[in-house]
């Protein structure tokens, strides 16, 4: 409580943060807020308030939100009439919103008074005590959907459990997303399109995988995403504009490779060298003899056939490097790989013997009266994988059954398997993820995830995969809830190659990089921009990440990292010296003006317009993904933006103040704006600038809500470093809702802040961060599902 000495009415420029008092007339449209000289909040009795108490929460509230967040007004959807200190428990939801405004700054708006910098800073010390304590009190671990593998995790979980690595975006429908990702369990909703795709889906890969299929050609086209001076990993260092994929060959059998080129020679110049190879090795050079007489040859196919054994092999063809690209005219002496043609299978000799197959036939009957016992063996071991625990006769009878009838119908013990293993395929128990509830856990109690689910949960967060045979006899034993032995298995999935899954599939949604591949700038406006520097933006920040995650560096790099990844064309485009050839490596960046993935091209890229950047996009984006505090829809009644995708920089400027004006914009662009303006030195491809094409000055200046200034990128690092606590709570719970398959409630908050704590106590290392999330409440433990 508090005493006022005065009543104002006044409406709020919301450009100039000046007050503007209305004439008589019109005070219905003016807000009326109750002023006082600055003082200590006063609790009932007129006393002081305690610093950090109930009390000071009753008292702060009063004085600075009631006028609008009350049972009557409702601003944003909130009242604080009778929210009770004393009782923070049975207020978190709404108690969990108000910490967050406060320590962001972020409420009272800019031009209403606000508490001194003391009393937030107790306030908000005392809030997160208290909603902690509560939490620690009642852990509310959430009651997860049941899961149904995504398009990735299927992917993945038949690549390690069968040796087969296949995109089945043909075969499955798309996934919807929500909350961020596509592994939501809620919105992983099944179709009869679903059921009827997962049964043909499961049907061709067991087939391949034990090589039932019918011999007939078949054609799959593989198309290059470099450009005619990369390199790629995995090809010799002399090799440019190429491509390299790995392709599932079904028969030991002759298969004809076409590698369409493009490019011309310039005159006087060699013909340039054509580089196949299969596994490595070299199969065929071509002295790709373009001729420069013909103007318009700038395509040619070039083909080898040859016999490839059953299996999966990695293909690859390139230029060599001495005639990839002439130093003095690009255009007309650049080579490149425009796509790859795998023609095949002829003359098949048989399905040969394959990795798939090893991994199945773990037994081959002698005679027709030990294949029913072979194949119980065989599938045991396979539904014990697939399903991710051990299975019983219950499991494994009703594949005999489908065994028996492939057996007939294909008169070969191989048919009755490969029948078998597509009822493993389309199994609930394969394509679901449903912890059990142990039999005496009460509705609605709380209980600790068994070994086996642990298991699940941690090899689906790290791998999008199932558990490997080490997790899965750790999980077995009784032992993976270890600490010591956990400890030890999340830092051997970490640097385990499959834990690239978490650059493509977490990284890849969180940073928006899954966007790149389909942005389109305009071509008129920026014809520097071209495929390859579309690879190169996406691979600069996958390898970031990578190096992140491997090198265990701190997750703070992610602000103010000073080197990246560039190969040359990147370099070049960045206007960075120094580096030469295709490869990516890492590159410092002191003095560029750059630096953390904000000033990487892949971000800049997906947060701008075709046709021209956008400091709503970029400002949006590092509210939502940055710092946790994304802006609300706008009212279904403001009025669009007054500008079109051709105005300038300044021109922009101008209108978003307009915009300002009214009161409804004013509160998110306020905090929208000044981010969004400070990344304005790199225009919509990322390209640095000091001036716009009309000779303009950028201007990377502004001003958050709280007075806080901000003057281009440096000074946009500085306000995110200041704000750790934030971008690490951000990045936490980003990681977290991935982890579980399910959005963040308010009761999620205090463990996402004991992750925080958890990360900063770990000099802010990635594994601390990992290992925090796996130690949580909401990944260790589930609440029993209620009638």
């Amino acid at each position: 409580m508090y005493t006022p000495t005065r009543v104002r009415c006044y409406t709020p420029d919301s450009v100039s943060g000046r007050r503007v008092f209305p004439a008589a007339a019109g005070v219905s449209a003016v807000l009326c807020l109750l002023t006082a000289p600055a003082a200590t909040a006063q609790n009932p009795a007129g006393q002081p308030a305690a610093p950090g108490s109930p009390e000071l929460l009753q008292a702060t509230t009063a004085r600075y939100c009631l006028a609008c967040h009350n049972d009557r007004a409702r601003t944003a959807g909130l009242s604080l009439a009778g929210v009770d200190g004393t009782n923070v428990a049975g207020h978190a939801p709404v108690l969990e919103r108000v910490f967050r405004k406060l320590r962001a700054g972020d409420m009272p708006p800019a031009g209403r008074p606000r508490p001194d910098g003391a009393t937030v800073a107790a306030l908000t010390s005392w809030l997160e005590t208290a909603l902690d304590g509560a939490a620690a009190a009642a852990p509310n671990p959430g009651a997860p959907a049941i899961h149904r593998l995504n398009r990735a995790e299927y992917r993945n979980a038949v690549r390690d459990l069968l040796a087969l690595d296949l995109d089945h975006a043909r075969d499955l429908p798309a996934d919807d997303a929500g909350y961020g990702f596509d592994n939501i369990g809620d919105v992983l909703t099944v179709s009869p399109l679903h059921v009827e795709r997962y049964v043909g889906a499961a049907r061709r890969i067991s087939r391949l995988a034990l090589g039932q299929l019918t011999p007939r050609p078949v054609v799959e086209r593989y198309e290059a995403t470099r450009g005619a001076g990369d390199a790629i990993d995995g090809l010799p260092p002399n090799t440019r504009g190429g491509i390299l994929f790995r392709h599932y060959f079904a028969f030991d059998a002759d298969y004809a490779i076409t590698v369409r080129v493009g490019g011309r020679r310039a005159t006087g110049m060699p013909a340039p060298r054509l580089d196949v190879r299969v596994d490595g090795r070299r199969v065929r050079l071509f002295e790709a003899d373009f001729d420069p007489a013909e103007a318009n040859q700038e395509t040619r196919n070039f083909q080898v056939r040859l016999p490839i054994t059953a299996g999966e092999h990695e293909i690859a063809a390139g230029f060599l490097a001495e005639y990839a690209r002439s130093e003095g005219d690009v255009a007309t002496s650049a080579y490149r790989v425009d796509y790859v043609l795998v023609d095949g299978p002829y003359d098949a000799a048989g399905s040969g013997d394959t990795a798939s197959q090893r991994r199945v036939f773990t037994c081959r009957p002698a005679d027709r009266a030990t294949e029913e016992p072979c194949a119980r063996e065989i599938l045991t071991a396979l539904a014990r994988r697939a399903y991710r625990r051990p299975v019983n006769p219950s499991d494994i009878d009703p594949l005999i059954d489908l065994f028996r009838i492939g057996r007939s119908d294909g008169d070969s013990f191989e048919a009755g398997i490969e029948m078998a293993l597509s009822g493993v395929l389309v199994s609930p128990g394969f394509l679901y993820r449903a912890p059990a509830v142990p039999g005496d856990a009460a509705p609605g109690s709380v209980y600790r995830l068994s070994d086996l689910d642990l298991a699940s949960r941690l090899s689906f967060f790290l791998w999008s995969s199932v558990p490997d045979e080490d997790l899965l006899e750790l999980a077995e034993q009784g032992r993976l809830s270890d600490p010591d032995v956990l400890a030890a298995q999340v830092d051997r999935m970490l640097s385990d190659r499959k834990a690239q899954a978490l650059i493509e599939n977490f990284g890849g949604q969180w940073l928006h990089l899954r966007n790149v591949a389909d942005w389109r700038p305009d071509p008129d406006r920026f014809r520097e921009f071209n495929d390859a520097l579309r690879y190169a933006f996406q691979r600069e920040t996958e390898l970031f990440l990578i190096h992140l995650i491997r090198e265990d560096r701190s997750v703070l790099e992610l602000i103010d990292a000073d080197y990246t990844f560039l190969n040359e064309p990147l370099a070049e485009f960045y206007g960075i010296d120094g580096v030469r050839g295709g490869y990516f490596r890492r590159v410092p960046l002191a003095g560029t003006g750059r630096g953390g993935v904000l000033t990487h091209g892949s971000i800049l890229m997906v947060t701008s317009y075709p046709t021209r950047t956008s400091p709503v996009l970029r400002g949006k984006w590092v509210l939502e993904n940055l710092l946790g505090a994304p802006p609300p829809p706008p009212p279904p009644d403001v009025p669009e933006l007054d500008t079109g995708e051709e105005g300038s920089a300044g021109s922009l400027r101008e209108a978003l103040e307009r915009h300002r004006a009214n009161p409804a914009c004013a509160a998110c662009h306020a905090s929208l704006d000044p981010l969004g303006f400070a990344l304005e030195n790199f225009d919509a491809v990322g390209a640095f600038r000091t001036e716009e094409e009309a000779g303009v000055p950028v201007d990377p200046s502004g001003a958050l809500p709280d007075g806080t200034l901000i003057d281009g990128p440096d000074g946009l690092r500085r306000v995110l470093l200041n704000r750790r606590q934030e971008f690490v709570e951000t990045l936490a719970g980003k990681l977290l809702t991935y982890a579980l398959g399910r959005g963040l409630e308010s009761y999620d908050q205090p463990a996402v802040r004991e992750i925080r704590r958890r990360t900063e106590a770990g000099d802010y290392r990635f594994s601390a961060l990992v290992s925090a999330i796996v130690d949580s409440v909401p990944f260790r433990f589930r609440r029993a599902p209620e009638p």
